[in-house]
């Protein structure tokens, strides 16, 4: 066993030993978390997750909903987009490039690793097709390939846009097209160098005049220096005719998934916070985005919790810090939203969905699951349930993990699992 191996080896052992037994107990959830004091340790719990083939079993959904996979053996799907025709275009890939700062970092990689597919990125767009609408997608065939881990999608005006991890693209559409008809147009370049945060999250106005792409961070909390988060940690609004941008939002230390309100217009990310300051510390969150509003990263948390590991501080920044509108708790990773519709029935047809692919770093495992916050006048309005659970087993056996959520206006959830390389299909039972 080469050396390096050994020393990880080593590393782990030594944190899986060190972790707390208690873990995180409870999730401080909803629109008044109540937060813990941080507490820093040598190193965060960790905990390594277990792939195990699905075989027969399949995730568990509410009574009066079906799942089925309508998708499988594909190469790491992360977002997925419904066309209007009902076609369900697929961004598959990885990307990132960072380099590791600490010893801390190499064992993270191992830990975070363990829990990941081993296929390979496919960097393509891949295009499902239920011709008869029975339910089985009887067609899958690559819209694209040889893209740069395209994440984010959108459609409006005849026009197919993909966030890559170096820029936002174009490809013409016509309804029904099977295949890209050539490459895509680049519309602007995006912040591509280091990537420690390389998804590239999208939605669009509703007019489709702009579209809206998060940029996470290049760090946890500032550790490559703030040179390094130049044009980082924010959303931009983008003109998809001129590839003209501004920050539309800062602060916002990673937003994982866009989606526009279909009533207010209001725009909403989910986005994960930093870690290494406890198991209940800091809570990943849904929230609504204000033009030119900062969200607190990296100077605060949760409106103005100061992080007093970024030195020099910035009073001015933290006062003016926005608190998110719903914590959806700490370490759970969303990286996915999408808001529902009345078709989705009864208690899940007004609120949002958030993929919950899970995490790495809490001893007692959090997310691996679909959730469901309710909404009222635009707004969350009571606890979140589970929607879609049975990715991870309480002995560590992880089947699946949940990343990119979309609602089909015909009546169904999309739940792309980049784990077992599938995508889900839940339809309430009719």
């Amino acid at each position: 066993m080469k050396r390096a191996n050994v020393l990880i080896v080593m590393g782990v052992a030594l944190l899986l030993g060190a972790c707390s037994n208690e873990g995180s107990k409870t999730l401080s959830l909803g629109a008044d978390p109540k937060l813990p004091e941080p507490h820093r340790g040598l190193l965060p719990d960790m905990k390594i997750a277990e792939p195990e083939a699905w075989g027969n079993r399949k995730p568990t959904v509410p009574q009066g909903y079906t799942i089925t996979a309508i998708a499988t053996d594909l190469a790491i799907p992360r977002q997925t987009l419904v066309l209007p025709n009902g076609d369900i275009i697929v961004a598959e890939g990885r990307g990132g490039s960072a380099a590791k700062l600490k010893p801390k970092d190499v064992i993270a990689g191992y830990i975070k690793a363990k829990g990941n597919t081993k296929v390979k990125s496919g960097n393509r767009l891949t295009l499902l097709r239920d011709a008869d609408k029975d339910g089985n997608y009887e067609l899958k065939t690559v819209f694209a390939d040889k893209l740069n881990a395209p994440y984010g999608l959108a459609f409006a005006n005849g026009k197919l846009y993909v966030a890559n991890q170096d820029a936002l693209v174009s490809f013409d559409y016509t309804e029904g097209q099977t295949k890209a008809g050539g490459p895509p147009k680049t519309i602007t370049q995006l912040p591509s160098e280091i990537n420690h945060h390389w998804t590239k999250s999208l939605t669009l106005s509703p007019d489709g005049r702009f579209a809206y792409v998060g940029i996470g961070s290049n760090s946890n909390i500032t550790e490559r220096g703030m040179e390094a988060e130049v044009d980082r940690a924010m959303i931009w609004q983008i003109d998809v005719t001129t590839g003209a941008h501004r920050p539309y939002a800062t602060g916002v230390r990673n937003p994982t998934a866009l989606a526009m309100h279909p009533e207010t217009g209001q725009l909403w990310a989910v986005a994960n916070e930093r870690d290494e300051i406890g198991p209940d510390l800091v809570p990943d969150y849904l929230s609504s985005i204000r033009d030119g509003g900062f969200y607190g990263w990296p100077y605060s948390y949760w409106g103005q919790n100061v992080d007093n590991r970024v030195q020099p501080g910035n009073p001015e920044k933290v006062a003016a810090a926005i608190k998110p509108d719903y914590s959806l708790g700490a370490h759970v990773a969303a990286l996915g939203v999408s808001f529902s519709a009345p078709v989705m029935g009864g208690a899940f047809a007004n609120g949002a969905f958030v993929g919950e692919h899970g995490s790495w770093n809490t001893n007692n495992p959090v997310g691996y699951k679909v959730v469901f916050v309710p909404f009222n006048g635009g707004r969350p309005a009571g606890p979140a349930v589970d929607f879609v659970t049975g990715f991870r087993d309480s002995d560590g056996k992880t089947r699946g993990r949940p990343v990119g959520v979309t609602v089909d206006p015909r009546g169904a959830l999309i739940v792309a699992d980049d784990l077992a390389n599938t995508v889900w299909r839940v339809t309430p039972s009719r």
